[in-house]
This record gives structure tokens, C-alpha cells and sequence, in this order.
């Protein structure tokens, strides 16, 4: 079931969702290594391709002790399993024309919306529509008049 909403929910980025532990842990150890070594310094968290997560990538999380991950819905911590922040991310899809403009009426009501943390996803795709980078500007404007930017290393602290 979680590859059948994988595959027809993305475009095949959902893999996390079927993974065992195992296979989630050495993806996760692997990436970590990757990343760690380009930017010379530990990191702080994780997000599965398309915010999609199986029990097994859940698992792996909690025990690579990774500080931070979120999904569509939520920043969390896989240590405690606390919530650090609740409110859905704003994103894009631009595959179909259907999703282009159900992505638009997603983001125009989603930046309006009264919660204290505004998750904005830019994916490279997004920038080659005029009509998503203006839908993203627009995002990113209501942001700026209605909070205060920050970082995830913030919600780490609170």
C-alpha cells in the first residue's frame, strides 16, 4: 500500500515509505556521511523524499539519533518523538497542469493561514514556472509581514 501511494502520490520520491529499518538506516547513514563531508560539519536533521515515511524509516530515524525531521504536517524530533512545530509546508508540484494549479490554490490558502510557523519547500523544478515563482514570492511576502524568519536549529533550542 505505501509504494501504491508512493508512486501515485510522486514521481517515484516516496521511497521511504517502503523501507525496512534496515534499508531506511543505511540510506540514512549513507546520506548523512555524504553530507557531513561537504559541509564539514554535523547535521542537524533529515526529510524523507516527498515528507513520506514508513515504520521502518521512522525507526531508523529514532536510532541514528537524527535532532530534527519533519513531514507534510509537522517538525519533530525522532530522539523524543516531541512535536517542535505543527502546520502543513507549502509546496509546488508542476508535473501536470492539475497539479500546477491545485498547487496554487494549496499555496494561496495555506499562506494565509494563523500559525506561528510558516515551512515554505522550493524544489528546482518550481522555478521554471512564472506562475509558481510568482505564487512563491507571494508565499514568502506574506511571511515576511506576518513573522519573524528563522531557523530549524530554533526550534532545536526552544
Amino acid at each position: 500500500m505505501d509504494r501504491l501511494r508512493a508512486s501515485h502520490m510522486t514521481a517515484g520520491e516516496g521511497e521511504f515509505l517502503g523501507l525496512t529499518q534496515e534499508e531506511a538506516g543505511q540510506r540514512i547513514s549513507e546520506g548523512r556521511a555524504l553530507l557531513e563531508d561537504v559541509i564539514g560539519r554535523s547535521i542537524d536533521g533529515f526529510v524523507a523524499p516527498a515528507w513520506l515515511y514508513g515504520d521502518g524509516a521512522l525507526e531508523a530515524l529514532r536510532q541514528a539519533e537524527i535532532a530534527l525531521a519533519e513531514d507534510h504536517w509537522r517538525v519533530w524530533s525522532p530522539r523524543s518523538g516531541e512535536t517542535l512545530a505543527r502546520g502543513p509546508v507549502i509546496t509546488w508540484a508542476s508535473r501536470t497542469r492539475a497539479r500546477l494549479l491545485s498547487s496554487l490554490a494549496a499555496a494561496a490558502a495555506l499562506r494565509h493561514l494563523t500559525i506561528p510557523v510558516l515551512r515554505i519547500g522550493v524544489h528546482p523544478p518550481d522555478v521554471r514556472s512564472p506562475a509558481l515563482l510568482r505564487s512563491i514570492e507571494a508565499s514568502l511576502q506574506v511571511g515576511l509581514k506576518t513573522r519573524r524568519p528563522g531557523r530549524y536549529s530554533e526550534l532545536l533550542a526552544s
